[in-house]
């Protein structure tokens, strides 16, 4: 076992730099994605959030697409610029991140309240899962910045 376990780690030690940037990137272009899908939705989307007694949600709707979107960019460009500017890059990947965090929890309690990890609709159960994920990478990349 011990002979397999190293035989991977010689074989992937020339990508272990770019590990931390493969969380990055996918965390980063999804929510990017995420942002970007609203702006076809505004009116339903507004609609929805006016069902669940938000106010201004046209106003809300905006500032949730926009807020994904620049996350988004945020998280890539925080490791893009680590070389270049490594104390920008830091306060961009955990401003980013900190938006990231607050707009999972916000998602999780307001569309997503009803979900279940482990019971109910197996697509639900899924989708879930995949807002959690998005919330966990906030937090990872909140606590460890750009180290």
């Amino acid at each position: 076992m011990e002979s397999i376990n190293s035989f991977f780690n010689k074989l992937f030690s020339p990508f272990y730099t770019y590990t931390h940037f493969l969380l990055r990137i996918t965390l980063g272009i999804s929510f990017f994605l995420h942002g970007f899908g609203k702006f076809k939705i505004i009116d339903g989307f507004a609609g929805f959030l006016s069902s669940q007694g938000i106010l201004y949600p046209k106003f809300m709707t905006y500032l949730v697409a926009w807020g994904e979107m620049l996350a988004g960019i945020g998280i890539i460009l925080g490791g893009l610029l680590i070389k270049s500017h490594p104390v920008l890059a830091n306060f961009l990947t955990r401003l980013s991140s900190l938006s990231v965090i607050v707009i999972m929890i916000c998602a999780l309690i307001i569309a997503h309240s009803d979900w279940s990890l482990f019971i109910g609709e197996r697509g639900k159960v899924l989708f879930a899962s995949e807002q959690l994920f998005l919330l966990t990478l906030g937090f990872y990349f909140f606590i460890k910045g750009n180290d």
